[in-house]
């Protein structure tokens, strides 16, 4: 229970601080998609997968979790340190410095994905050991 409670934490801290940050990151782009409404997916996907890690727990919402958790911790990062131009309707989003609620979203995700692989690999079904007997008989 404390690794689905503590995975489900770090969701909700990356959400939080997204939600935070997206309306000043949308203002730059007001008539498109825009950075900040990509926050504000980003924080329902991170909210969704943090209530079913808490209330379920299951292989597949561990799974979920670190798909999450991962792709936000690596779009900070490659962000942070790459200048991607805009694709499409994505808007480029390249932000060379670090602040306070940047890092703190970033090693929330790393902690949430690193906790959603750890519940991953708990939660694989168990091998069970062949029984010497039955193949010693073949």
């Amino acid at each position: 229970m404390a690794l689905r409670v503590l995975t489900a934490l770090a969701l909700f801290i990356d959400a939080g601080v997204h939600i935070y940050l997206a309306p000043g990151y949308q203002a730059a782009s007001p008539g498109g998609i825009g950075q900040g409404n990509l926050f504000y997916l980003e924080s329902a996907a991170a909210v969704l997968a943090a209530l079913w890690v808490l209330f379920r727990g299951s292989r597949a919402s561990f799974a979920l979790a670190l798909v999450v958790a991962l792709s936000a911790f690596v779009a900070v990062v490659l962000y942070r340190y790459v200048d991607i131009p805009a694709l499409g309707p994505f808007p480029a989003m390249y932000e060379p410095v670090w602040f306070f609620e940047k890092s703190l979203s970033a090693v929330a995700e790393g902690a949430g994905a690193l906790l959603a692989a750890v519940g991953l690999v708990r939660t694989a079904p168990k091998r069970r050991a062949a029984d010497p007997r039955s193949s010693a008989s073949k």
